[in-house]
């Protein structure tokens, strides 16, 4: 137990713990303003592996890092336009147009990264380099905060900046409102004006461009290089946070950060004498019972939090 608890109290799992939530914390935004739009995204996962792939083998072939990230994330955030045009277009449910996607970005990268490269298991043999780190002066040098924020990958940073930046669109801009009123009951909005279909189309691109830059951070940030379905559940974790953290900018900053810290935990405790399958279920369980928690706490306050299944 001493063990465990000088991992958790350690400046090196607090670092860690604020990395490893990087993705989580932007897919989950995603799936969050997404969800506020009125259709669940699903393709969150897809959209990351995708932004992740292209991220890595663009800036392996052009040289450029920025190049990279930028065009990572427009893949992703075209994967968001697409999902809105199936639902919105062709009135294809949103739940399978977005296991749809996954599938596709699956086999997508798999099948770019062996032709480009002739290696079916990623762009490891690619140099594309990684997004730059951001050191802090007079912070780095700091007992304890200095090894925790100092050195951070700059991604990490605007995954922090997210949470104020929902915040703020959601609840004092005209597109927040807009965003939450056709999320909620679009014929009202309809009523009094309000574009919903373009309201939809420009929340889904959004939610695909937060989700691409969580992509991105996996291959060029996290690591340098991609890992077929190096995405490993993430996106569906992420959209987990959504539901737990009430559909609120900072409930679901809290419960995203919750489960990188429970996957950093899974990872510092990889190193002490704990069994590799007990510890690699961490992040998983506890999945299972943050949505347990939300089904019980939805259940006793007597309110059904309204979805896109339910418009």
């Amino acid at each position: 137990m001493s063990s465990v608890l000088d991992v958790v109290l350690s400046s090196a799992f607090l670092a860690a713990a604020l990395r490893i939530a990087t993705p989580y914390l932007l897919a989950a935004f995603g799936g969050l303003v997404a969800e506020r739009a009125g259709i669940s995204n699903i393709a969150l996962e897809g959209q990351m592996l995708s932004a992740a792939c292209t991220g890595a083998l663009v800036a392996g072939y052009s040289g450029s890092v920025t190049v990279g990230a930028l065009c990572g994330v427009a893949v992703a955030t075209l994967l968001g336009v697409l999902l809105a045009a199936l639902r919105l277009e062709l009135g294809a449910d949103a739940i399978i147009a977005g296991i749809g996607l996954n599938l596709l970005a699956s086999g997508g990268t798999a099948y770019a990264v062996y032709s480009l490269l002739d290696d079916k298991g990623g762009t490891s043999g690619l140099k594309s380099g990684s997004l730059p780190t951001v050191t802090l002066p007079g912070v780095e040098n700091m007992p304890v905060l200095g090894d925790v924020v100092s050195g951070q990958n700059m991604v990490t940073w605007l995954a922090f900046l997210a949470a104020p930046f929902v915040a703020w669109l959601f609840y004092r801009t005209r597109f927040g409102f807009h965003l939450r009123a056709v999320g909620e009951m679009p014929d009202a909005a309809a009523s009094v004006g309000i574009a919903v279909r373009r309201v939809q189309y420009t929340g889904l691109a959004l939610s695909g461009a937060l989700a691409g830059l969580a992509g991105v951070f996996l291959s060029m940030g996290y690591v340098s290089f991609f890992v077929r379905d190096m995405t490993a559940g993430r996106g569906f974790i992420a959209l987990a946070a959504v539901f737990l953290g009430g559909m609120r900018p900072w409930g679901v900053f809290l419960a995203a950060l919750g489960f990188g810290a429970a996957e950093a935990l899974a990872v510092q405790l990889g190193s002490l004498d704990v069994p590799p399958q007990l510890v690699s279920t961490i992040p998983y369980a506890m999945t299972l019972v943050a949505l347990a928690l939300y089904a019980w706490r939805r259940k006793r306050r007597g309110r059904v939090v309204p979805t896109a299944a339910s418009l």
